[in-house]
């Protein structure tokens, strides 16, 4: 599953426990996870489902094929808010029935002992069809006379036992033949093809689908509605893109890029793609990211759709990317499962890594080890309180669904790409090959996959990878360069890494290390650093070496003073990648106290003369943050100037406009930088930005699709109340629905409070569907009134959770007060009960509390120190802090 930006920052929450791991022992207190018996198995599911639109509650009728393993008078499985009407064994043996609603389970009792063997049940059942995107949900799309509503399924992690009476578990894979009776003018997906429709005579159907093989519950899909489908092949597959009717034609891009991709996975996995068909479903609503559901992947349709006139470069990417994701998950994920979701990073971290490799070997201009991968996210996350293993404990379905962050996705993938680059690429893809081979149809481990590399490499791979995977945290690296006459050695100490985290354990790893001097184009020694210190000869002196050649690693790097000086003075010089990791490196010691102002900012402005895209969104993210934290401070003015002094020269190189052939990369440089200036208030930028609004409402196509976005970022944060009705008409009346969430983003950036009210007001209503309206509430919290979100998510919270389900009330206040910069606001989350219901809820209240507790410590401790340094800066070169 590909989470949206939004929700993945939500996923980084707070509360009254410390923050460390005995406080995470605390947290999940008495509760366990009990694995379901694997006595008896599930083998074939015989489904029906009636859905009731207008009452939306489903009537089901399943007959589950079942291995009995050892005899018992009792069958368990899973079943949430799911009314079991009757439930039968074989010829008619009719079963007591119990239902424990907490722990989601189903208990069958019978008067005899069930023999070993093959047997039947029999079971019909009433489920709800939901609001909110969890289980079978409805979506409403459209307006007036035009309104429709479909159906739509989201499963992942524990949710089919929502639509039907399952073994509910990734470990119990079963074959799915699935019938569904629906409005005859519907049309139907799910994983299979349509094997038979069959009119009822009533003004219905009967659709029954070809069966499938082996798989988990939760990759089970049903999708229908109005629909329309385009299709292609790639060799043997049909490969489909299902849209809403007149949409069809803004899938073409997709569905060309997933017949290309569907050809490079068939190659790079030695396993052809085994279903004969594969659908890329578009859904207005329920959800905000993908679901790589076996042969029908669905997603929200502001992520898949593309239309040319309107669709920027960025956006382009970010389909190509998502479906790349999706796909990998085919065989990572869906043809071989993880046998628990302890080990999820095994299917999204994997997916991640596969989605930037397949990204970089297609499109190597998009440069996407730089400018997309996530590698750093999950850095800074692991450098905090709340870190843990990639592997580790998952008790419940709430902790499930927190585990569905940075460090499963992000890390996971920064870990594969260290272990391909230490093993070689065609060892690694030959062991990644014999890995799907032996586990085709089944479930595995992190430890199958280390053994199937291993197997082939020989490389030692299991230490290295264990020292990344079963503890959490990540290393720090101390270098003392040293020159003895004319050889050069370096003196390497490996520590812990953390940011505002005294009481993190002390760990060691095994560090794949290459390094390198500033101009090299590749890098001129390699080391495994196995102990807490090394010392190594890296060749004659003269010129700084670096650490991190390329950038491949996961680790952070210090350095001496003498040699910080001499790097900084030759960064230019450096290949992209290793400016970019030693930015980010310096950023992340200054988070931690580990560096002063003056190490990083004399890197930033070492790289003043540089058009790369990756590096100034590294940099105009940190400016921005730091503008966050400055926020009610008297230093925030000058920094502002400051920061608007490093960005101007580079906006003024690539201008409003597009030169002739110019790289596509630049024009998302652009959009960057206008967004970043009008944020710090540049008059220049804000100016011209509104004088461009004004004419796009005029007329659309005279501003450039790349630069849409963030001149209705800048517009809607300096909206009066004219220009904020002229937006919200733009979203009301748009039917493109990545243009439609981006209006009223950028009505949730206002500047001016009363429009903000207006904002929040609207989120109760039916104007938005329910996941983007929680949605709008965080970016007003991220913007410049969060106390205005947060009183407003307090005072409507139960009318909101009401559309939203679960998960809403267990996650959605931490990741709002995530966003606040005093340490007060972390001690208000011991008193708000919703976040303290389930472990799940409460590990991610302790992230949120050590991430505002980081920050105000940040602010207290650094901020002032940068303010020193920006007033120096000024002084030399401006005549006043508000020019």
């Amino acid at each position: 599953m590909k989470l949206s930006r939004p929700l993945i920052v939500l996923l980084l929450a707070a509360v009254a426990w410390p923050a460390t791991p005995a406080a995470l022992e605390n947290v999940r207190g008495a509760v366990r996870w009990d694995a379901l018996p694997d006595s008896v198995r599930p083998i074939r599911y015989t489904i029906e489902l009636h859905p009731d639109l207008a009452n939306l509650t489903t009537a089901g009728a399943e007959t589950v094929d079942i291995d009995v393993r050892e005899p018992t008078d009792h069958l368990i499985f899973n079943s949430n808010n799911i009314v079991i009407d009757s439930a039968f064994l074989d010829d008619g043996i009719a079963a007591r029935i119990s239902i424990g609603t907490r722990i989601q389970r189903v208990n069958l009792t019978f008067p005899q002992p069930i023999p070993v063997g093959s047997h039947r049940l029999r079971i019909s059942f009433t489920s709800k069809i939901n609001q909110f995107g969890q289980g079978l949900f409805y979506v409403d799309y459209g307006s007036g006379e035009k309104q429709q509503r479909m159906i739509a399924t989201q499963l992942e992690p524990m949710d089919a036992r929502r639509v039907f009476p399952c073994w509910d578990e990734p470990a119990f894979k079963a074959a799915f033949h699935l019938s569904a009776v629906l409005p005859e003018k519907f049309r139907a997906v799910s994983n299979m093809p349509i094997e038979k429709e069959v009119p009822l005579g009533d003004g219905t159907k009967r659709v029954t689908f070809a069966e499938t093989p082996p798989m988990s519950s939760y990759l089970f899909v049903l999708v229908a509605g109005d629909l329309d489908r385009i299709v292609d092949r790639a060799g043997k597959t049909e490969i489909g893109v299902v849209t809403q009717p007149g949409k069809q034609e803004q899938g073409r891009y997709a569905l060309g890029n997933a017949v290309t991709l569907l050809d490079y996975y068939n190659g790079y996995f030695g396993v052809n793609y085994p279903l004969p068909k594969l659908d890329l479903i578009a859904v207005p609503g329920g959800f905000g990211g993908a679901m790589e559901n076996w042969g029908g992947i669905t997603f929200f349709e502001g992520i898949l759709l593309f239309d040319p006139a309107s669709g920027s470069e960025s956006l382009r990417r970010r389909i190509f990317s998502v479906v790349a994701h999706e796909m990998a998950h085919q065989w990572f994920g869906d043809l071989v499962t993880t046998a628990w979701w302890s080990d999820l990073w095994l299917n999204e971290g994997f997916a991640d890594w596969m989605q930037a490799k397949v990204e970089d070997r297609l499109h190597p201009d998009w440069d996407v080890w730089l400018t997309e991968y996530g590698k750093q996210a999950a850095m800074y996350a692991d450098a905090r309180p709340m870190s843990h293993a990639i592997r580790h404990p998952v008790l419940n379905e709430s902790e499930a669904s927190s585990a569905f962050d940075e460090i499963t996705y992000e890390k996971g993938a920064a870990i594969v790409r260290v272990l391909e680059n230490y093993v070689g690429a065609d060892a690694f893809r030959e062991g990644i090959r014999g890995y799907i081979k032996a586990h085709a149809y089944g479930n595995a481990t992190t430890e199958d996959l280390w053994r199937a590399l291993e197997r082939q490499s020989g490389a030692g791979i299991d230490a290295i990878a264990r020292s990344y995977t079963d503890q959490p945290g990540l290393p720090l690296i101390t270098v003392d360069e040293k020159c003895d006459g004319e050889r050069l050695s370096i003196v390497l100490k490996q520590e812990r890494f953390t940011i505002h985290d005294p009481d993190a354990r002390p760990a060691l790893w095994q560090v794949p290390i290459n390094w390198g001097v500033a101009h090299a184009s590749k890098p001129g020694g390699a080391t495994l650093l196995r102990d807490k210190t090394s010392t190594i000869a890296a060749g004659p002196c003269g010129e700084p070496v670096k650490l991190n050649f390329g950038d491949v690693g996961y680790y952070r790097t210090r350095y001496d003073p003498g040699t910080l000086a001499a790097l900084t003075a030759a960064i230019e010089q450096m290949a992209p990648a290793d400016r970019l990791n030693l930015l980010s490196d310096y950023w992340a010691l200054l988070e931690a106290g580990s560096a002063l102002p003056p190490d990083y900012f004399g890197l930033v402005e070492g790289v003043a003369a540089d058009n790369q895209r990756a590096i100034w969104r590294e940099v105009t993210s940190v400016l921005l943050d730091i503008d966050r934290l400055e926020r009610g401070l008297p230093g925030r003015l000058a920094f502002q100037a400051y920061a608007r002094g490093i960005l101007r020269p580079v906006f003024q190189r690539v201008g409003w406009d597009p030169a002739p052939n110019e790289k596509e990369d630049t024009a998302m440089l652009r959009s960057t930088l206008v967004g970043a200036l009008g944020y710090l208030e540049d008059p220049a930028v804000v100016a011209e930005a509104k004088r461009r609004f004004d004419r796009f409402l005029a007329d659309p196509a005279s501003l450039n699709v790349n630069l849409r976005d963030a001149v209705m970022d800048v517009v809607g944060s300096h909206a009066d109340q004219a220009t904020y009705n002229a937006i919200r008409k733009l979203a009301r009346t748009t039917t493109n629905a990545h243009d439609r969430f981006q209006y009223y983003a950028a009505l949730a950036g206002a500047s001016d409070p009363r429009l903000i009210e207006q904002t929040l007001a609207m989120t109760l209503t039916d104007e938005l569907q329910p996941e983007r309206a929680s949605t709008l509430i965080r970016i007003v919290a991220a913007g410049e009134h969060p106390e205005l979100a947060l009183e407003f998510a307090r005072k409507n919270f139960d009318a909101l959770a009401a559309k939203r389900g679960p998960d809403f009330r267990a996650f959605f206040m931490s990741g709002l007060m995530a966003n606040f910069t005093e340490a007060s606001y972390a001690r208000q989350l011991v008193d708000f009960r919703p976040v303290h219901e389930t472990s799940g809820g409460r590990i991610e209240a302790l992230r949120a509390e050590a991430r505002i507790n980081e920050s105000a410590d940040f602010r207290a401790r650094q901020i002032p120190k940068i303010d020193e340094w920006v007033k120096g800066r000024l002084s030399a070169s401006q005549p006043s802090p508000t020019s």
